[in-house]
């Protein structure tokens, strides 16, 4: 699964730039250049949904297609999503059951503020029959 959310970036003045996620309303932000808004966009990107992640809200997959720019939030928030998205209808419950854990070890994998271990995310993988695959971009 693809984490990077499209964004566009919109001149609002000749030093101020407005940034608007197209799948999360609430993601916004600005910057004084386009590479500030890269970045920045990055940063409300994974605030906004780790804020989805525990309050355990809807979180839409992103929308694909041709946009200028595009970004994925941070590391710990990317393995909760795919875990969650993975997840699907099972229970916690259930997948504590497959790791051979308790209730609150795999509802940390789902923990945007927990970071687990490479060896945690592959045996939770393995659990819902899928493998971890990794890659540097």
């Amino acid at each position: 699964m693809n984490f990077e959310y499209p964004f566009a970036i919109e001149q609002t003045r000749p030093d101020s730039f407005f940034v608007k996620f197209i799948d999360i309303d609430e993601a916004i932000t600005c910057g004084s250049s386009v590479e500030e808004c890269i970045f920045n966009a990055t940063e409300v990107l994974t605030a906004m949904l780790e804020c989805r992640l525990e309050d355990n809200d809807e979180i839409p997959m992103p929308s694909k297609g041709d946009y200028q720019y595009r970004t994925a939030p941070s590391a710990s928030v990317q393995a909760a999503l795919l875990v969650r998205c993975t997840r699907k209808d099972k229970s916690l419950a259930h997948l504590a059951r497959a790791l051979n854990a308790s209730w609150p070890v795999a509802q940390r994998l789902e923990n945007p503020k927990h970071y687990p271990t490479l060896k945690q995310l592959e045996r939770a993988a393995a659990a819902m029959g899928k493998r971890l695959v990794l890659s540097f971009e």
